[in-house]
């Protein structure tokens, strides 16, 4: 009989789901990560196809790139090993294939280092270190990740689950959709969230990619799209 693992501690459980919340200010909400612009060039017009297109991309890039770096930079950051953790950053910012990609990285992991310093708990060595290596998000979320007592899969849980409800919210503004289709969405990403996570977890170093060409085309094309709800 398999054990059941440990139950996270209520404050560690409050922290990621914290961490995780669209409320924290990041700006998470003001990007459509491409969303917008495949409504507007690649025809993602309902509900089931908006479903398709956010289900894809957190299978194909989110978990092949953001999530596997998460995996690997929580355990560098709880060791000190900053070489490891600047090698994980400069992945993430040499693989963004757009500017528009890049700036949103950057961004918000200037704005949670930000949070961070206001915050009980962080290693202020780890936050100056941090602020050296032009954070870009996925580095900077797992430096606040390490100091949470919860193990690495729950990190990426909150992570990917964080990432879904800001998609959804961008799903709902730009196909437009009303509520309810929005929490249908936010359901099947939950669903398909766990998978995601345990693959992002077995990959290693030579795995792990950010090759996602239509992504880039689109966000490369949202840059000048004469219309836009959201940031480039």
């Amino acid at each position: 009989m398999t054990q059941a693992a440990p139950a996270l501690p209520s404050a560690s459980l409050l922290q990621l789901i914290w961490l995780a919340s669209p409320a924290l200010p990041v700006g998470g909400f003001s990007y459509s990560e491409v969303l917008e612009s495949a409504v507007e060039r690649s025809g993602v017009a309902t509900e089931s196809m908006a479903s398709d297109w956010l289900t894809d991309q957190l299978h194909l890039t989110q978990a092949r790139g953001d999530l596997a770096v998460i995996a690997q930079a929580i355990p560098a950051w709880r060791e000190a090993d900053l070489v490891r953790i600047r090698q994980l950053n400069d992945w993430v910012l040499q693989t963004r294939e757009t500017s528009e990609l890049r700036l949103q990285s950057e961004q918000m992991g200037r704005s949670l280092l930000d949070w961070l310093r206001n915050h009980d708990g962080v290693n202020a060595d780890h936050i100056a270190a941090c602020a050296l290596m032009q954070p870009t998000y996925p580095v900077a979320f797992s430096l606040a990740a390490s100091q949470i007592a919860a193990g690495v899969r729950d990190c990426l849980l909150a992570y990917a689950f964080g990432w879904a409800e800001n998609m959804m919210q961008a799903a709902l503004k730009s196909v437009p959709l009303g509520q309810s289709a929005g929490q249908r969405i936010l359901a099947r990403l939950s669903r398909d969230i766990p998978a995601a996570v345990d693959a992002a977890m077995r990959l290693s170093d030579n795995e792990r990619q950010a090759f996602s060409p239509m992504l880039a085309i689109l966000s490369a094309q949202h840059e000048t799209q004469y219309s836009r709800l959201f940031r480039s």
